[in-house]
């Protein structure tokens, strides 16, 4: 499933508890790994200027303020429906994915029904790329959608897939991306490194949600991490580079104090910035009201 079982949307982003309904103890993975700041100005402004040139009432002749704030309005809003949109989307994908997993381990799936839900969205092309990629691969899932924990560090999350390929266990990490002008998949970013070694890293994983059962974690040496990019014109995995991991992993533990950091000054009670008032004259080496500014006249 794409909405983890522990996890809740908080003000300070997604959050884990140990049992289901039970207290938000750590941020996940990915809020962590969103303390990195990212420019996205550009490709905002982007959409919008899209958004707006594509928008027929934009040719249309008016004096109208409203139409003309309406067209503004739903232009500046592009790079937000395109966000939830591309959401769904991998949800969809995700879905599939998972279920495919579920099928191979012999349990209770709905492949079926998550490839005629893609079908009606126009998105059928992704789940035909990923069975032509599960077939190359012939991975041997060992766990899917499983949620982990780092107590240690303070977080947890939710991986795609653990599976045996060629004998060798991987961590995988699917993502859903567009396509390019020339009909490749899109690239991945790189801070899927820090998510997969996060869950390398993990110290337990979740048996029961009901009833708050973890056990240890048992694919913690994980030989290969892999990030495989989801597209309609083909699916591109990537292996993380060994010789970069640990930087990874420090980065991202530095990650989680900065959320930890901004959590304790957002919760603080007493206001960031407090109003001051000018000095008093005479601490400015003005003299007091009343008195003349000639020291000899005030001799005599």
């Amino acid at each position: 499933m794409t909405s983890p079982q522990l996890a809740s949307a908080t003000e300070y982003g997604r959050m884990y508890s140990r049992v289901r309904g039970g207290e938000l103890l750590v941020p996940s993975i990915t809020t962590v790994i969103g303390q990195q700041a990212t420019d996205l100005g550009g490709w905002h402004g982007y959409m919008a200027a899209k958004a707006a040139l594509e928008d027929s009432r934009t040719y249309r002749p008016t004096s109208s303020h409203g139409l003309k704030f309406a067209i503004i309005r739903d232009a500046a809003a592009a790079s937000e429906r395109y966000r939830d949109e591309a959401a769904a989307r991998g949800d969809r994908v995700h879905n599939y994915a998972e279920n495919i997993a579920l099928r191979a381990m012999g349990k209770d799936h709905e492949v079926a029904a998550c490839r005629e839900l893609l079908i009606e969205h126009g998105e059928q092309a992704y789940a035909d790329r990923f069975d032509e990629w599960w077939e190359t691969f012939r991975p041997k899932p060992l766990a899917a959608e499983v949620t982990i924990w780092n107590e240690t560090v303070g977080y947890a999350g939710t991986l795609d897939l653990v599976a045996e390929i060629a004998g060798r266990t991987c961590i995988i990490d699917y993502k859903t991306k567009g396509t390019d002008r020339k009909g490749r998949v899109k690239p991945l970013d790189e801070k899927v490194v820090m998510q997969l070694v996060a869950g390398l890293k993990a110290e337990e994983s979740l048996v029961d949600p009901d009833a708050g059962t973890w056990e240890p974690w048992s694919y913690g040496d994980a030989p290969i991490l892999m990030g495989v990019a989801l597209g309609q014109t083909e699916v591109v995995p990537h292996q993380a580079n060994p010789a970069v991991l640990e930087k990874n992993w420090y980065k991202f533990c530095a990650l989680r104090r900065v959320w930890e950091y901004g959590r304790q000054v957002d919760e603080l009670e007493h206001e960031a910035l407090m109003p001051v008032v000018p000095p008093p004259p005479h601490l400015l080496g003005e003299p007091a009201v009343g008195a003349h500014p000639n020291p000899q006249v005030r001799a005599a």
